[in-house]
């Protein structure tokens, strides 16, 4: 897992078509908002498991990158 540091109004890039920025920080909560094209789906976790029926499962292979 990447971790990354971010403030208001900063954003991460990924893949160069998803672009998430962090929109607002109340106590312990952090707003993101989140720019992906349409055919990549965007839930949070709790809804992808009611769809899926599962956690979400990212496999990392030997050269470190996820699949």
């Amino acid at each position: 897992m990447l971790v990354l540091s971010r403030k208001k109004n900063e954003s991460i890039v990924i893949n160069n078509d998803v672009v998430i920025t962090i929109v607002e920080i109340r106590g312990d909560k952090v707003r993101l908002g989140i720019v992906a094209p349409k055919d990549v789906p965007v839930h949070r976790e709790e809804v992808y498991e009611a769809i899926h029926g599962a956690k979400p499962t990212v496999t990392i292979q030997a050269n470190g990158q996820a699949s």
